[in-house]
């Protein structure tokens, strides 16, 4: 992969250790070559991972929304600030930069993100891998959600390996780079009650 979609907090959390993190994920990229692709603030998660990127020489791009340029602050140290009209608009424009996406902890906004990646490949708009960096089992309800919804027969297991969740950058990294996209399609049954 040569970009990656990050998607992460705009805050920092209560835990300490989020923020450090995020920024090592930044740095990681960049040593690996990989461009980063996000929601363009220089604040919380994102800047973190902006910053640790930024910071050891790597491209970073931002897309964000003029309303936000603002509440978000946009970074001035990027390598490249898109901005666009929406949120819907800056969620495409970061799908057609990266090859890619990979989740840290993040609230409401990033798992608008995390889902419309996932809607998009269970419905085979896409074959890109989606990765989430548990950091300190942060997404485990998440985790035991998606398999609720596989076990109830609510989303078929070859839809539910779509998400690659790894507590270690570097497994995930690895996992994402030899993903293979289901071939299946999204239903389930065409049975009616």
């Amino acid at each position: 992969m040569q970009s990656i979609a990050v998607f992460c907090a705009s805050s920092n959390g209560c835990d300490s250790d989020f923020e450090k993190i995020a920024y090592s994920v930044g740095v990681k990229l960049a040593n690996q070559k990989i461009k980063i692709v996000y929601g363009g603030s220089n604040v919380g998660l994102m800047g973190a991972v902006a910053d640790g990127a930024l910071n050891v020489s790597g491209v970073v791009t931002g897309v964000l929304p003029t309303f936000l340029q603002e509440k978000e602050i946009a970074h001035d140290g990027l390598t490249e600030l898109i901005l666009v009209d929406s949120m819907h608009e800056r969620k495409i424009k970061i799908f057609e930069l990266s090859e890619g996406s990979l989740t840290l902890p993040g609230g409401f906004g990033t798992m608008d993100e995390l889902f419309e990646m996932l809607t998009w490949a269970q419905l085979g708009m896409h074959h890109k891998p989606i990765g989430v960096l548990n950091i300190k089992g942060y997404y485990d309800p998440l985790i035991e959600l998606v398999d609720s919804m596989t076990k109830n027969g609510l989303l078929k297991q070859e839809n539910r390996n779509m998400i690659l969740f790894e507590d270690d950058l570097d497994r995930l990294l690895q996992r994402m780079e030899h993903y293979a996209a289901p071939n299946v399609g999204k239903w389930i049954t065409t049975n009616r009650i």
